[in-house]
């Protein structure tokens, strides 16, 4: 599958191969070793434990900040599966995402266009990064020197500049890859899913574009200096000024009672990356997310939750096995904030 660029207006392109193999993030040296191993396997699980049986110390390391949390899509939110077009999160798992959007500030960081992960998510009062990051939008309007004010105001794309050249390379792939079976071509806007080869040959007239691999798919994205951790930086950063452009008395969900005023406002007066009072909590699957895991322990601040049934490099702190449990995490992140909540109400 070659992926190019993004959302319609991002800037990506891909190109991907039912018999490319996963390839997220980059295994540690003798992977079979580590799958057969339990000691190799039991050392791993100690530098990266479970975030479910972690939970009390990760709550314990929130006491008197703001949590926000920052979810890959694929392989996070949905299980990985041979055709990208229907990798349909479950209700319970939409429900759950939701919830915790009720009490945390929340974004999905995808590499899939921002539209489309939209589409699977269906979550107006969330933040999307799509593109990995190269398309940034608010639950309704946003900040930054390309806000606009509206259902669907676009905060940040650095790489709009591309998306003429993109649409360009995404026609001359389509017209490579049509005789090859099992090769798609998806405009991302700023990232895209073809062929190696094919790929190589279109791209040599075309420098400032660059070919990435992540899981069953050739990327090709601009040559500029942005990933999901440069994205969950700018997130940090934006989120705490998301009074400029605020929604007057927009309520997060029809099934909340919390008012945007009441809930994210007095939350969010200052850059939330460079505030000490906020916990961000990023889960992702692939490579790419491992951006985001170093930025948050480059920084000190935060931590992030690799989704994984095998042992492999990250920078992540915890892990999860699958998409199940990341629901789970979810859940009881929810109930612990919903009886905390009680307790101080009470007092």
């Amino acid at each position: 599958m070659v992926d190019i660029g993004g959302a319609p207006n991002s800037g990506r392109i891909f190109v991907s191969l039912e018999s490319m193999r996963a390839s997220s993030p980059t295994h540690l040296k003798a992977p079979t070793a580590l799958l057969t191993d339990d000691d190799d396997r039991l050392s791993w699980m100690r530098d990266h434990p479970s975030a479910l049986n972690m939970f009390e110390e990760i709550v314990g390391m929130s006491k008197g900040k703001q949590i926000a949390m920052f979810l890959d899509y694929d392989g996070t939110l949905s299980p990985i599966v041979d055709d990208p077009e229907v990798a349909f999160m479950s209700e319970a798992m939409r429900e759950a995402v939701r919830d915790v959007a009720q009490y945390f500030p929340t974004a999905i960081v995808s590499g899939r266009c921002k539209d489309k992960v939209f589409g699977f998510v269906q979550l107006a009062e969330l933040y999307y990064a799509g593109s990995h990051g190269m398309d940034i939008q608010g639950p309704e309007a946003s900040i930054g020197s390309k806000c606009t004010r509206g259902s669907k105001s676009v905060l940040f794309q650095p790489a709009s500049e591309f998306l003429l050249m993109i649409d360009e390379v995404y026609k001359a792939l389509v017209e490579k890859t049509k005789a090859i079976p099992g090769a798609k071509v998806e405009n991302n806007s700023f990232r895209w899913v073809g062929l190696a080869e094919q790929v190589g040959s279109v791209l040599k007239g075309y420098p400032k574009l660059r070919v990435t691999q992540g899981r069953k798919v050739l990327e090709i994205r601009p040559s500029i200096k942005w990933d999901k951790g440069k994205a969950l930086e700018f997130l940090l950063d934006s989120l705490g000024k998301l009074h400029i452009c605020k929604p007057q008395g927009r309520r997060l969900n029809l099934k909340s009672n919390v008012r945007f005023d009441e809930f994210l406002l007095p939350l969010l007066l200052t850059g939330f990356a460079d505030s000490e009072d906020v916990l961000p909590v990023y889960i992702g699957d692939d490579r790419t997310d491992e951006d985001a895991f170093k930025v948050l322990r480059e920084r000190g601040q935060g931590f992030g939750i690799l989704v994984s049934k095998i042992p492999k490099d990250t920078s992540a702190s915890y892990s999860l096995r699958e998409p199940l449990e990341v629901m789970e995490f979810l859940k009881r992140l929810v109930d612990w904030k919903r009886v905390s909540t009680k307790g101080r109400a009470r007092v």
